[in-house]
């Protein structure tokens, strides 16, 4: 019986996972850090917030695409599932707390 490898599809999963939410994090900081340091707050229709907003809601898209990868990872036959499993959780994880923070966000402003 022959080893089974592990699903190119979880693989893309996991990395596109990671990335996106590393991504997140520093736009999420970069965000707070313009926020703390203009005075009265960030004006929302800036060229610099519609611009972390735009890679924000990218990066979140690619969170999303991460998550369908994973699933479709975990219905192939014959392949490891490890990758597919930890890309969906991430990803997932990913959307939820970042969906929360902008809900957050917009109940404190």
């Amino acid at each position: 019986m022959e080893a089974l490898k592990h699903s190119g599809l979880g693989i893309a999963s996991f990395i596109t996972s990671i990335v996106a939410g590393i991504l997140i994090f520093v736009l999420i900081v970069i965000a707070g850090i313009m926020e703390a340091s203009t005075p009265g707050g960030i004006d929302e229709t800036s060229a610099d917030a519609v611009i972390v907003g735009l890679f924000l809601l990218a990066f979140l898209g690619a969170s999303i695409v991460a998550f369908g990868l994973g699933i479709s990872s975990l219905i192939q036959k014959n392949r490891k599932k490890i990758f597919g499993i930890l890309g969906t959780t991430f990803s997932a994880l990913i959307v939820l707390g970042t969906a929360f923070l902008i809900v957050l966000g917009l109940a404190m402003g």
